[in-house]
């Protein structure tokens, strides 16, 4: 394993990976923008919202992975190909977080409204009739769709050798449908789960794994090696690799929901127990907790009248139940387990095994 005095500062910045695909985003995006211009001048504020919204500075960290799968398979480090299939990743997580903060209710993202609040708001200055949440809703689930649509258009129309984009197909549709399920599985348990029974635990990890851990690193891995004519023994690898780290990353955004600084995540402190998220956080802290205070959190968690006073009272019940201890427990166990499949996979650049280690690192190791 590569030493970290040898490893690059931001493994985003190698190559200029981040840039490279920001750059694809823009493309994409002017020739977008201008298809919406000609069918009306109404959309040209659709057209906005979109380009902002996708050009805002996201981490990218699953395009990131998705081409350092590519290199692991021995791809070549240049080419805009590969820029325009990782770019596909982030128009499908735009999708995905636009219709997120609309079930969520948020108000922001990445300390800018959420597309349905922006709607809303045009909505008010405009002085247009009708319900305005109801028009930012509607917006917000249309828009969302538009991007999950133009994310199959550039990934087919990426560049890239037709072979090789019909053989990573499958695992790309795969990786989307995990996702949606995942997010029907995250909105059903605040309804219809038990958080204090012996099952949530167990609940709590299948969303985590098809809500975030595959679509976040396993997924985006098998994708990029895929695309670079990988064989199954290094897609298993990537993926033995990916997906206890994805996990683990997951697991350290959830704990950022509860006690992160607004400041690092760009959403108001406790925004997970304002939405209600039924995260394996909460299942612990429901076990750990005595029983009257168990109550007192399942009751009041995602309540639409919950108080920033409120928040910080059930901020506190979580500290206090012994369940962060717990999930940084296992985070420290998961990454045990990626790094180990990481040390031992087959890549074929060893250049791709040092960056993916620190992108595992960038992943994880965030602070409250």
């Amino acid at each position: 394993m590569t030493s970290s005095s040898t490893r690059p500062a931001n493994p985003m910045d190698v190559e200029d990976v981040r840039t490279r695909v920001n750059t694809a985003l823009a493309a994409f995006m002017d020739g977008q923008s201008a298809l919406l211009g000609t069918i009306s001048p109404q959309l040209v504020p659709a057209a906005e919202a979109l380009r902002d919204f996708l050009l805002d500075g996201g981490k990218r960290l699953r395009p990131g992975f998705c081409y350092w799968g590519w290199r692991a398979a021995g791809g070549p480090a240049d080419g805009a190909g590969i820029a325009n299939a990782a770019a596909a990743l982030e128009l499908l997580q735009a999708s995905a977080l636009v219709h997120d903060d609309l079930m969520d209710r948020s108000d922001t993202r990445r300390g800018l409204p959420s597309v349905h609040r922006r709607f809303e708001a045009l909505h008010r200055d405009s002085g247009w009739r009708g319900d305005r949440e109801q028009y930012g809703a509607s917006a917000a689930v249309l828009l969302g769709d538009l991007l999950l649509i133009w994310c199959d258009e550039l990934f087919l129309r990426s560049g890239l050798d037709p072979a090789a984009v019909l053989a990573a197909k499958p695992r790309f549709d795969l990786m989307r449908t995990e996702v949606m399920l995942g997010q029907y599985l995250d909105v059903l348990e605040p309804v219809a789960g038990d958080s204090a029974d012996e099952g949530a635990p167990e609940r709590a990890r299948t969303v985590l794994h098809y809500k975030s851990a595959k679509y976040t690193i396993e997924r985006p891995l098998q994708v990029g090696a895929l695309l670079a004519g990988a064989g199954p023994e290094l897609v298993e690898a990537l993926g033995a690799f990916g997906l206890p780290l994805g996990e683990a990353f997951q697991l350290r955004d959830d704990l950022l929901g509860v006690f992160g600084d607004p400041a690092v995540t760009g959403k108001p402190a406790g925004d997970d127990l304002r939405e209600g998220k039924r995260t394996l956080l909460v299942a612990h802290a429901m076990r750990g907790l005595p029983q009257a205070d168990a109550r007192h959190l399942d009751a009041r968690l995602g309540a639409p009248d919950l108080a920033a006073e409120e928040v910080a009272g059930l901020r506190e019940l979580v500290a206090r139940s012994g369940a962060p201890e717990l999930v940084e427990a296992r985070i420290e166990e998961l990454m045990r387990e990626s790094l180990a499949a990481l040390a031992a996979a087959p890549l074929a650049d060893e250049r791709a095994r040092t960056v993916l280690l620190a992108l595992a690192e960038a992943a994880t190791v965030r602070k409250y």
